[in-house]
């Protein structure tokens, strides 16, 4: 199973888990690979040029339907090289604001920005990442202006945020703000799904004063294409059972995020949908590759 990312991340560990369990029903160990580098591209051409035999299987994130619309050449097909298997989880971004910012509500911060158009900004890890369109997309939907700043990683967004050098985060790992948001030093207005999170019961979708946003993340697998029908219905019902096993889902839940667990067709609709979805935010935001 090759992950295009370094070890470690949140897709890395879900590719481990699901690789330690998809080996045991199989009755054959599965090796988890990592190959990060150009947004995920690099670990993506392996399996796009790899026999389509099932044994070789990637674990994709939302870039990989992102990079199409941010680079000029891919060497690979997005829709076309690869046979969806399933969605393993998605995941929800969480609208945060530096404390001091006087907003208590998305509705609040909407109101704000219009008021005070250009002065607030946004931490990302960088153009095209999720967190990014997440928050293009909120500027775009309610008309308002912002500014994005871009750094290393997400534990430097938060320190920039909570220092007050940005205003706002729509930040990915919820587990790991949580105790900001205990402690008070960082205050959450919105998640990014159309549901609540049962981690944060008490923290609305951005949906309820923005109608129709929604920005999710996912991870899944996908397998060459060509391969056979057969075995990717077999790869899906061992996948699907894993994930739905209430152990995995309720590891799933601390973090933000849902377990899914999908057909092929399903996720391919998925695929297709982000695909349109974010390459006309990209275009109206006029988004480029770094």
């Amino acid at each position: 199973m090759i992950v295009p990312t370094g070890a470690g991340g949140v897709t890395d560990v879900l590719g481990r888990v699901v690789a330690h369990k998809l080996g045991e029903s199989l009755g054959q160990q599965v090796v988890i690979d990592n190959r990060p580098g150009a947004s995920g591209i690099v670990g993506s051409q392996i399996v796009a040029t790899a026999p389509p035999d099932g044994y070789t299987l990637l674990m994709v994130f939302p870039t990989h339907v992102v990079n199409p619309f941010l680079f000029s050449k891919m060497p690979y097909d997005t829709e076309k090289a690869f046979a969806p298997i399933s969605i393993v989880s998605t995941v929800s971004l969480l609208l945060s604001v530096n404390t001091e910012l006087p907003v208590k509500s998305t509705q609040e911060l909407i109101a704000y920005a219009k008021a005070n158009p250009g002065k607030l900004n946004y931490g990302t890890v960088g153009s095209g990442s999720l967190g990014h369109l997440g928050a293009e997309l909120f500027r775009s939907m309610s008309g308002t202006r912002m500014t994005q700043i871009a750094y290393k990683g997400s534990p430097q967004i938060l320190a920039a945020l909570i220092g007050g050098e940005i205003n706002l985060y729509m930040i990915a790992s919820i587990s790991g703000v949580m105790p900001q948001l205990k402690s008070g030093r960082v205050r959450a207005l919105g998640v990014s799904t159309k549901q609540s999170l049962p981690v944060l019961p008490d923290v609305p979708p951005i949906a309820s004063a923005l109608p129709g946003y929604e920005a999710r993340g996912w991870n899944g697998i996908l397998a060459p294409a060509g391969t056979p029908k057969a075995v990717i219905d077999k790869l899906n019902r061992e996948i699907v059972k894993i994930v739905r096993s209430p152990e995995f889902a309720q590891n799933l839940t601390n973090e933000g995020a849902f377990a899914v667990g999908n057909t092929p067709e399903e996720f391919a609709a998925v695929i297709r949908a982000d695909m349109k979805k974010w390459s006309a935010v990209i275009k109206e935001a006029g988004i480029k590759s770094e």
